[in-house]
């Protein structure tokens, strides 16, 4: 009977993470279809951008390091999962900024050399996954953890998801790309997402306390990572210093929905 209810709870963990994990990724492209729908000024993105970093700071600190920390009881785990997500992740962004998709998170494509436009739109997406998974594997990890799914991490994730559906879809428009492969791609990126989530939850299902602990934390390095790589510095190109007080707002509502 024990053994059948726990069977029964770590299927709902998994579906849950499919579903909030979908969630977080169709702000993507929700933000694509607006912007077809309507004309968004550079700036609002920017702001939109920065409420994203703030709630993506303010997440990782309150949620994953906070938790990390409480489950080993100790620093060399986090240290070890914290460093290790960021340097990988540095190291695949030097290998896809290379190939063109370094301007993912850009609404100024159309600005770029049109040799480095013919191949950078399976960079883009390339880039744009690799920005998901690690955002959308906190949602599973915070799953698997114990608890229900955590609301400060979805509404950080979708706030930071949106401009970014904004953003590079305006700049793919000026580059020629079709509405049809817009869209496919941004629905590419919402099913990626979910799976990363259901990952994410699978992989610390029955793992050690210093495994988990070393999973959100890699997650955790992974985020802030892409945050100071690509959020931060376009949004303050697309809404100037007064992007500064807006970070400041996101990681305060990330602040508040982890102590609600």
């Amino acid at each position: 009977m024990a053994m059948a209810l726990h069977d029964t709870e770590r299927k709902m963990h998994m579906w849950e993470a499919i579903l909030w994990g979908a969630i977080a990724g169709s702000a993507s492209l929700i933000g694509a279809a607006v912007l077809m729908l309507v004309p968004v000024k550079k700036r609002i993105i920017g702001f939109i951008m920065a409420l994203g970093t703030g709630a993506l700071i303010g997440s990782t600190s309150y949620e994953l390091l906070e938790e990390a920390y409480e489950i080993s009881g100790g620093l060399q785990e986090e240290a070890i999962g914290f460093l290790g997500g960021a340097v990988i992740f540095t190291i695949l962004d030097i290998v896809i900024s290379r190939s063109g998709g370094k301007n993912r998170k850009s609404s100024r494509l159309h600005e770029t050399h049109n040799k480095e436009e013919k191949g950078s739109g399976l960079a883009i997406f390339a880039g744009t996954v690799m920005d998901a998974i690690p955002e959308s594997a906190m949602i599973g990890l915070s799953l698997a953890s114990g608890g229900g799914a955590s609301t400060a991490l979805i509404v950080s994730i979708f706030i930071s998801n949106f401009p970014e559906g904004l953003s590079s879809t305006s700049g793919m428009q000026s580059s020629g790309y079709s509405r049809k492969r817009i869209i496919i791609m941004w629905i590419a990126v919402m099913v990626i997402s979910a799976l990363s989530a259901l990952i994410g939850a699978a992989l610390l299902q029955d793992t050690s306390a210093s495994t988990r602990a070393i999973l959100n934390s890699f997650a955790g390095g992974a985020i802030i990572a892409m945050v100071a790589s690509t959020m931060a510095p376009e949004a303050y190109e697309e809404g100037g210093p007064a992007v500064g007080i807006v970070t400041a707002v996101g990681m305060f509502i990330a602040f508040s929905l982890a102590h609600v």
